[in-house]
């Protein structure tokens, strides 16, 4: 096994220089001794000191679930067509299920204290390790921009309300570029700038940042919620948004169905969730800020997001799933500019946490000595602009096969990476060995590459590529995050065997 050496502890007359902290950590880092250029810089560097415990781990998750997107998905669980218990129960067996597998893909780099796609390399070899690294960050930078440009969209519904002689400028047809008007363009830009810069600061800015972002969106979303109860008068507030249309056995399918799409929406940042449980202080820790920030956040979450979207029935005379839109609808101009600003906030905390710190480790894994931390994350942020992400939503044939065939691997990726730790490995990992390419290393495999971690992903995500796009096969397109991961779980498990 590779010996370590404290980062700022090593002398200088040894084999190493003085190391400083890391822009991704929060305190010294391990430096393993013969490690390779190739694969090391102090960001993805083992941890000295893990500091978070469970309050930032359920910090996290509110920053994830609490967004546009998130209030979006929660109200369409409850439109499936199923009694108010059903869609409960659904849900809770869904986020019970996200719960278990982020705690077993969290052990490893919580473990070692080294990020998702370092933790990649046990399993796919040294260089290998960029497959996975590079699918993860393709999916965050697409999604980076999609976000951004949600939460722009709050900010210019703010300016319209207090500036109508702008509605000009938000015309594309009139003052437009790219698909995107000028004032669309100056929203979006300013919210790609304050994220650069709440990123361009570190990640104990960010751990302070979705700190509060998450808690402060609860408060506002529980103000909303009163106002518009206050507004529509309790009697008219209903939680089954589509109405009851499924009965007896029939009930089952959907049920199953709603099971699994809670699993999917969580299935991107589930993968590289070690990213994040690699500051972890202990993996008890880990695994109770899991569960407050998971089974309890997104049940509590998701029954105020009903609540409000049922009362915009009544109040409005249609049923509003976008908060953006509800708080637009508003008369009192101080609760339009806080709702959207705490919006505008949630979106920044999803973005930051699930798209922008993601590629920011995935993209410096490619070249250590020449991509940093905050480099690969600039590099995913300016990426995001050139794909033009308000053409990319708007146009759900552009998502369905650009988006649906990325994210068509992150679960046989999750099923061939929890196989090799916990079935393969025994949960045994060389940490040294994850940073050299010396051919005795543990996982140099061949080349740098484990071939039979690529030969069980590329069948198993085909396959739920085929659930997405092949029209006779669309049934399966909502499990194809199960189908994927057990298949990719499968061939790894049969393939490591054979040796």
């Amino acid at each position: 096994m590779a010996q370590f050496s404290a980062a700022q502890s090593a002398p200088a007359t040894s084999a190493y220089d003085d190391a400083t902290a890391s822009d991704a950590g929060e305190g010294d880092v391990l430096v393993p001794a013969g490690y390779s250029e190739r694969l090391y810089n102090h960001d993805l560097a083992p941890l000295r000191h893990q500091t978070w415990g469970a309050y930032n781990i359920f910090a996290f998750w509110m920053s994830d679930v609490h967004s546009v997107g998130g209030y979006v998905f929660a109200g369409s669980l409850f439109a499936l067509g199923l009694t108010s218990w059903q869609v409960l129960i659904a849900l809770l067996v869904g986020i019970g299920i996200v719960n278990v597998l982020c705690n077993l893909i969290a052990r490893p780099s919580q473990m070692h204290g080294v990020p998702y796609p370092v933790a990649c390399r046990a399993t796919f070899g040294v260089l290998g390790a960029n497959i996975p690294a590079v699918i993860r960050g393709l999916i965050a930078v697409a999604w980076y921009g999609i976000q951004t440009y949600l939460a722009s969209s709050a900010l210019v519904i703010v300016v319209l309300k207090f500036f109508p002689q702008l509605m000009p400028y938000a015309d594309v047809h009139r003052h437009g570029f790219a698909g995107l008007s000028a004032l669309g363009w100056a929203g979006f830009m300013t919210l790609w700038v304050l994220q650069a810069l709440v990123f361009w600061n570190g990640m104990e800015t960010i751990k302070k940042f979705i700190d509060f972002a998450g808690p402060a969106v609860y408060v506002v979303m529980f103000v909303l919620a009163g106002y518009m109860v206050w507004r529509a008068g309790w009697n008219n507030i209903g939680i089954n948004l589509g109405g009851v249309k499924y009965h007896g056995m029939e009930v089952l399918p959907v049920m199953v169905t709603a099971i699994s799409l809670v699993v999917s929406y969580f299935s991107g940042p589930m993968l590289n969730f070690g990213d994040f449980s690699r500051y972890g202080r202990s993996f008890r820790s880990v695994k109770r800020g899991n569960f407050w920030g998971l089974p309890v956040n997104f049940l509590a979450f998701s029954l105020v997001t009903v609540v409000t979207t049922s009362a915009t029935l009544p109040v409005f005379g249609q049923l509003i799933t976008d908060p953006v839109e509800t708080v637009g609808r508003i008369d009192q101009p101080t609760a339009v500019v806080l709702g959207a600003l705490t919006f505008t906030i949630a979106t920044i905390g999803i973005n930051i946490v699930a798209n922008f710190v993601s590629p920011a480790f995935d993209f410096s894994n490619v070249a250590p000595r020449l991509i940093s931390w905050r480099a690969g994350g600039m590099l995913a942020a300016v990426a995001s602009v050139f794909i033009t992400p308000w053409n990319l939503f708007n146009n759900p044939a552009v998502i369905h096969y650009t988006l649906d065939v990325l994210g068509s691997f992150i679960g046989p990726l999750y099923g061939v990476l929890v196989t090799d730790f916990y079935l393969v490995k025994r949960q045994k990992i060389e940490t040294g060995d994850l940073y050299t390419v010396s051919p005795t290393g543990a996982y140099w495999y061949r080349n740098g590459v484990n071939y039979r971690a690529v030969a069980a992903l590329l069948p198993a995500a085909l396959i739920a590529v085929a659930c997405v796009l092949v029209p006779h096969l669309d049934n399966l397109a909502n499990f194809s995050w199960f189908i994927g991961a057990a298949l990719g779980a499968v061939f790894y498990r049969a393939l490591a065997a054979a040796r």
